[in-house]
């Protein structure tokens, strides 16, 4: 899903997607457990400090019982030095989620996220019903939401499907639309006289 919002990112001319990931908080074995795929090298760790050179942002991660996995929350709640400084008001994110069964939280997840973006002063941006057709057809199972891609992964191994990956290819390009209009316009440090 990331690398179809990258595609669909990179799409726009001026824009540039970059993946990274959150650090891993459970145990090998947990992991191994839950049947989570091994991550390669491919793709880096993000360190906070780093947040601040995005125009823009587009986080993934999966559902645990409706809202966001522990990592992404534990890597949010590590962003409180930015969170008081401001230093990501006003800049545009959304969220692709994935799920493992249809009830499992497509909307209820990225709809706990948006506290997060809110806290920072973040712009929310959802691709509502953007897609077209695609968000309304009822033909095959499909993830994603008004709120933004997603996909329906079972039990881990259910790849996404063709409709789904279209979606977060357009989910990424409708960001990197916003992005490129909407630039940071300014930066407010709290506490300071904004007459």
């Amino acid at each position: 899903m990331a690398r179809r919002i990258k595609k669909g990112v990179d799409s726009i001319d001026g824009v540039e997607g970059v993946l990274y990931r959150v650090p891993e908080t459970l145990p090998l074995g947990t992991l191994e457990q839950m049947k989570v795929p091994q991550k390669g090298n491919d793709v880096p760790l993000i360190k906070v400090d780093e947040l601040v050179n995005a125009d823009g942002f587009l986080f993934g991660f999966p559902t645990r019982f409706g809202s966001m996995a522990a990592q992404m929350k534990a890597f949010f709640d590590s962003t409180h030095e930015l969170w008081m400084k401001q230093k990501l008001a006003g800049v545009p994110a959304g969220f692709f989620v994935s799920t493992g069964t249809q009830g499992g939280g497509q909307e209820t997840t990225a709809w706990t996220a948006i506290t997060q973006l809110v806290h920072h002063g973040m712009v929310f941006v959802p691709i509502g019903y953007t897609f077209g057709a695609g968000m309304f057809r009822m033909d095959s199972i499909r993830g994603g939401s008004p709120y933004g891609a997603g996909v329906l992964s079972g039990d881990g191994t259910r790849e996404p499907s063709a409709t789904e990956l279209a979606l977060a290819e357009h989910q990424g390009k409708y960001m990197a639309t916003v992005v490129k209009r909407f630039a940071r316009p300014f930066s407010l440090a709290p506490g300071e006289n904004h007459n």
